[in-house]
């Protein structure tokens, strides 16, 4: 059987994700890599491969979006990090999107479900936008994206009555370099009276949005309300990660809850518990692998899930995880590029199976 038409496609930025993005798209006959954004004058220039970490690809990464959208890619790989993300990301969204070129993102994760999006009036942009240069956009990942919403819609297919859904994810993060993202914007390496924008009013319950109201719709049930709470535990050791040092007496561990009302209960829960150290937080939940999501469904039958990603222990966890939101969208490509213009999430859209994904001997 002859492959499936090449679709040409530009990654957005050059982090941990954009460059498994770039190495993943590389091998796939059906998918071009034409061109690579970043955000560092330092990188522009250099070969995309050598900045994703493998052999050079021929490709100079730039900083000239003009130039890009020129290029008239199918899709763009959208995979820029940082505290603001969506305030940056929706105006390049809108540019993109407006010239008839499809987005897959990894960055605004509110966006996993947009009838939910907590910025009515971006969403409403976006949307004529997409309309307007007949492309869409999807954002997606492993958790949220896959692990809290998708995977526990797959396992309500078994379900005769469902009482609770409850999704979790179990993570060591000492991996995650991003320091503005872990220090700022969870605390991390931060004294428990310094105020990250997790503290926020409101910002756990905006940030898990999404998961539940896409699970609620899948099943056919409206969230009538969302209640969030934060924990956070101390470290009594320095912890050295990725991003830094994480000194002692300073916060070590964060745990978040959002709960979706339902029938005047909380049917859907989101719980999210991210660790610097396996010593930190002993009373909360663990686990034996260092990235572990969860599906626990209390009705008939009670179904329980645990999914693992990478080496029981150790740094490949953390890698796993990230390669698994990387392919979350770089797997949706030929799907969201045949899809019909608009903002899509996984409701929309088939099973994104991967494309010539088994390794050839």
């Amino acid at each position: 059987m002859a492959n499936p038409a090449s679709h040409r496609v530009v990654v957005w930025a050059t982090g941990g994700i954009g460059s498994i993005a770039i190495r993943a798209i590389q091998r796939r006959p059906n998918l071009e890599l034409v061109g690579v954004w970043v955000h560092s004058p330092e990188k522009v220039g250099r070969d995309a491969g050598e900045l994703a970490g493998g052999a050079p690809l021929g490709l100079a990464a730039t900083d000239d979006a003009d130039a890009l959208i020129a290029l008239k890619p199918d899709c763009v790989v959208y995979a820029a990090s940082g505290p603001d993300r969506d305030g940056a990301a929706v105006p390049d969204y809108l540019r993109l999107l407006s010239t008839g070129i499809n987005v897959v993102s990894t960055s605004s994760t509110s966006l996993v479900y947009p009838p939910s999006y907590f910025a009515p009036d971006w969403r409403d942009q976006l949307e004529s936008a997409a309309r307007a240069g007949a492309a869409s956009l999807y954002v997606s990942g492993i958790f949220p994206g896959f692990a809290s919403d998708e995977m526990a819609l797959l396992m309500t297919t078994q379900s005769k009555s469902i009482r609770t859904v409850t999704v979790s994810e179990v993570a060591l993060n000492d991996h995650y370099p991003v320091a503005d993202v872990m220090m700022d914007g969870m605390g991390f390496a931060r004294p428990l009276d310094f105020e990250p924008m997790l503290k926020t009013p409101g910002f756990i319950e905006m940030a898990w949005k999404a998961s539940l109201c896409l699970i609620a719709s899948g099943l056919g049930v409206t969230i009538e309300e969302v209640r969030g709470t934060l924990d956070r535990e101390l470290t009594d050791r320095d912890i050295e990660v990725a991003f830094g040092t994480i000194p002692a007496g300073t916060c070590g561990a964060v745990r978040t809850r959002a709960a979706g009302v339902v029938y005047g209960r909380e049917a859907i829960v989101v719980e999210h518990v991210i660790r610097m150290a396996r010593d930190v937080a002993p009373d909360w939940p663990t686990s034996d692998c260092d990235a572990t999501y969860r599906v626990d469904i209390e009705g008939d039958p009670d179904i329980h899930c645990v999914l693992t990603l990478g080496a029981v222990q150790g740094h490949g966890a953390g890698r796993a995880a990230m390669a698994a939101t990387a392919m979350r969208v770089v797997n949706a490509i030929p799907y969201v590029v045949e899809a019909p213009p608009g903002l899509l999430s996984s409701l929309d859209l088939p099973t994104t199976l991967p494309r010539h994904a088994f390794e050839v001997a």
